[in-house]
């Protein structure tokens, strides 16, 4: 018989989930403040940098972030020009979603802030646990996928 957890502060998926708002939070920070993104514009943004142009589909699958908040997110940058839509060949249904140059410098310009900021938040970690604290988290996601705790649409 599992464990009784008497208080949430020992259940390990609210600690993941507050640790991870209070890191976004503080890495979001700066470019919330600097560029007026909010995290999921930010995560869509980061996303098409890394992988180019993807359709909002690809873009739940690849953030896990609801369709709603996916739209929410995308409509935005498009309003402020950051990305632009063109026909998606293989399906008239869905569009693909890629920066505009105005992005991409943007994107460009926040990279090295984020990874500036990735560092001070884990500065307390050697080189060795942060690469364990990848393979784990890599692990429970892979778990949690497994187990269809994560509807993909």
């Amino acid at each position: 018989m599992p464990a009784k957890i008497s208080r949430l502060a020992e259940f390990l998926p609210y600690l993941l989930s507050v640790t991870s708002n209070a890191v976004s939070d503080c890495i979001g920070g700066e470019y919330r403040a600097r560029f007026d993104l909010k995290i999921p514009e930010w995560r869509i943004m980061a996303v098409l940098g890394d992988a180019g142009a993807l359709t909002q589909r690809d873009l739940v699958v690849a953030t896990l972030m609801d369709k709603v908040a996916v739209n929410r997110a995308c409509k935005v940058l498009e309003q402020r020009g950051l990305i632009a839509r063109s026909p998606n060949a293989n399906d008239g249904r869905s569009h693909h979603l890629e920066l505009t140059g105005e992005g991409r410098a943007i994107h460009e310009e926040i990279m090295p802030l984020a990874r500036d900021m990735c560092d001070e938040v884990f500065a307390d970690l050697s080189k060795q646990e942060k690469q364990v604290f990848r393979n784990l988290l890599d692990r429970i996601r892979a778990q949690a996928l497994a187990l269809g705790a994560i509807q993909v649409v």
